[in-house]
């Protein structure tokens, strides 16, 4: 079987968050599976050096196009050149417009339907119609966690036996406990601390975290924020010096992903009160570097950090407070025990195997979409 894949969002950046990381890595676990399946990898631009090296079965086909590639471009190329993929996966929202192959579609989640107005109109209105129509002409539909499935069945009104849930996996070669002071004197880190790592954005809750924090007893700790700004931010700052917290609050802007291990290991907690996530990569890496996790009891978080989580309500300022507490208290080395343990659960080796799987399913008694 020939396996066609656009992974553009693993070759758009080398500092890879969110679905960059989920291509990314999902791509490089394809490659290291033993299979008898052939793939060409789709790109607007020539592939960056840490994607996977071309070779027999795993080529890259570059077919650049300033704009509307999913739309146009690919279509055009899946239709004329030979030979045709007997399947196509879009690691994104985004799948060929139209297509005589059988399209698998991932969508990470639909968090975007909940907070329109964290988006420009424009972007809004093309990432709502493009998802809906990949969405509804799609073979098949890969998400990373039952959560999102429940969303996408509820706004789609997919059937539910098109859907498969394929948790994404983490770097188990990177992320274990990593002990490195040299790092935190990069960035002016003093121990003991709390950590967020994400980007910077309203959805995160990075001001609801702040407030608490602000409000935690002792006051001995700090709190480090890293990562990059997304959008909407300026009240995270705004908000640090109107609490005076300028001394206690460390933003580190984006770490690179080998220091990121250290910052987890060192940390007294790691925290994530999102209002929503599709899923949360960083919990299982906190985790796994024996750091207990803070995390909201919303959308996929549940799944993630399973009996290992400290479970918080990310509208309730208390309550965050309260997690805080629970994750420097004598519990503490409880839930470190529980997360070592939960994420053996977690491999982008199963991930892969599994998103394989829904791939040939989709080969089997396939009919073309209607123009």
């Amino acid at each position: 079987m020939l396996i066609g894949i656009d992974a553009n969002e693993a070759n758009l950046t080398p500092n890879r968050v969110g679905i960059n990381q989920y291509a990314f890595d999902l791509l490089h676990a394809l490659y290291d599976l033993k299979t008898s399946h052939s793939y060409v990898i789709y790109l607007k631009t020539s592939p960056l050096e840490d994607l996977p090296k071309e070779r027999k079965n795993w080529s890259y086909r570059v077919i650049p196009f300033p704009m509307a590639w999913t739309q146009t471009r690919l279509p055009f190329d899946l239709y004329t050149h030979n030979p045709k993929p007997d399947v196509f996966f879009s690691m994104t929202h985004y799948a060929p417009r139209w297509s005589s192959t059988p399209t698998v579609v991932a969508i990470m989640d639909l968090g975007f339907l909940k907070t329109p107005e964290q988006f420009t109109l424009q972007d809004f209105n093309q990432l709502k119609s493009w998802t809906e129509y990949s969405v509804k002409q799609a073979t098949r539909i890969v998400t990373i966690s039952e959560h999102s499935k429940k969303d996408i069945i509820s706004a789609y009104h997919i059937d539910p036996s098109k859907i498969t849930v394929t948790y994404p996996g983490y770097d188990q070669k990177l992320f274990k406990p990593t002990l490195n002071s040299d790092v935190l004197k990069k960035y002016g880190i003093k121990e003991p601390y709390f950590l967020f790592l994400s980007s910077l954005k309203p959805s995160k809750n990075i001001e609801g975290l702040i407030r608490a924090f602000y409000n935690l007893e002792p006051r001995t700790y700090n709190l480090v924020i890293a990562g990059k700004k997304a959008w909407l931010y300026d009240k995270i700052f705004s908000l640090v010096k109107e609490l005076n917290l300028e001394k206690r609050v460390i933003f580190t802007g984006f770490v690179e992903e080998s220091e990121v291990p250290v910052l987890m290991t060192h940390a007294a907690a790691f925290v994530m009160p999102s209002f929503f996530e599709g899923f949360g990569i960083p919990v299982l890496e906190a985790m796994a570097c024996g750091s207990p996790v803070v995390v909201s009891k919303i959308a996929s978080l549940p799944e993630v950090a399973g009996p290992a989580g400290i479970y918080v309500d990310p509208h309730n300022i208390s309550s965050i407070v309260s997690g805080l507490q629970t994750a420097i208290s004598p519990e503490r080395e409880g839930f470190v025990k529980k997360g070592l343990e939960r994420v053996k659960l977690f491999s982008w080796d199963t991930c892969a195997r599994q998103t394989l799987i829904c791939l040939q399913t989709a080969t089997e008694n396939h009919s073309p979409p209607k123009k």
